[in-house]
């Protein structure tokens, strides 16, 4: 009889097992949208199975909105990480919360032509200046030909002026106004500057943020050097494109939060509240300025990439 009892429990759990991978094997096949309920008995031997029951599906985190290849004028949603990339690692503290907001591309590459035309010098006409809340500047859009585009816009930008873009280096420097972008040989020396190239035809790295600008100083054999709003220099190709003109909303260092939930509002998270006596870190150090920074042994982007 004892026999007979042992064989009788192989023989089910053998069975509950096969049960086990034939469910197992449907519920790997099916869609991700579908879910399928195991019972206790066979959900109990699926413990191994750890990474495949996990709940921890983090493709909510992965910056999407950023992939676009298609540019579009249109706003995109976004969705808060909290500072967590796509593992659901902190990687940015400080970050929480928020006011919903929706993105707007801007195209930092201002000499960009249209394709089928001649790369000559070309007018556009600024449609809208509006803020924008994923950066401390305004924004601009602008329309030319068959597109529109949304810019940075500069201090005294507004709608229906008309700005130039030009890629070519005349003997002579041309009288740029304010909003027109030409490459960095092309300007007078003094020229306030902003919306900076490192590299030819990659588009606007620095003196982007609001009521900054830089400072065309000198050009040396086909290099110019620029003094950034920190007061470092930096040597670029003369090739680099710039927007004359200072960054539009000078004000912004002006903004009073008034409370607490206005930094929440903009996606501050606040600290622990941990009161910590400051070091000798925290003084006041006079030091002397970092040397120049050249540009010029890495190579350049083309400017039709």
């Amino acid at each position: 009889m004892a026999v007979l009892a042992l064989t009788g429990a192989l023989r089910s759990m053998s069975l509950v097992a096969a049960e086990c991978r034939t469910l197992t094997s449907q519920a790997m096949t099916q869609a991700p949208c579908m879910k399928k309920i195991l019972p206790a008995s066979v959900s109990s031997l699926l413990i191994p199975w750890r990474g495949f029951l996990t709940t921890a599906s983090l493709d909510q985190n992965k910056t999407f909105w950023k992939q676009r290849e298609k540019y579009t004028v249109r706003p995109i949603g976004m969705k808060k990480t909290g500072g967590r990339d796509y593992t659901g690692k902190i990687r940015t503290r400080g970050i929480g919360g928020g006011h919903k907001q929706r993105y707007r591309i801007i195209d930092f590459q201002r000499l960009r032509f249209e394709p089928g035309t001649d790369q000559k010098e070309f007018e556009e006409k600024v449609v809208e200046v509006r803020y924008d809340p994923c950066r401390s500047a305004d924004i601009a859009l602008i329309a030319g030909g068959s597109r529109k585009r949304w810019i940075i816009a500069t201090e005294n930008m507004q709608p229906g002026d008309l700005i130039r873009t030009s890629g070519t280096i005349g003997r002579m420097a041309v009288s740029a106004n304010e909003g027109d972008a030409y490459p960095l040989g092309a300007l007078p020396v003094g020229t306030l500057i902003n919306n900076l190239e490192r590299y030819p035809g990659k588009g606007a790295e620095v003196i982007r943020a609001a009521g900054t600008c830089g400072v065309l100083l000198r050009k040396v054999s086909g290099t110019a050097i620029v003094q950034l709003p920190s007061k470092h220099q930096i040597q670029v190709l003369e090739q680099c494109v710039a927007t004359v003109g200072r960054v539009s909303n000078i004000d912004h260092n002006k903004r009073i939060i008034g409370k607490a939930g206005r930094n929440r509002w903009l996606g501050i998270r606040p600290s622990s509240g941990r009161w910590q006596r400051k070091g000798g870190w925290a003084g006041r150090k006079i030091r002397p300025l970092p040397p120049m920074k050249s540009y010029l042994k890495q190579s350049s982007v083309s400017a039709g990439s």
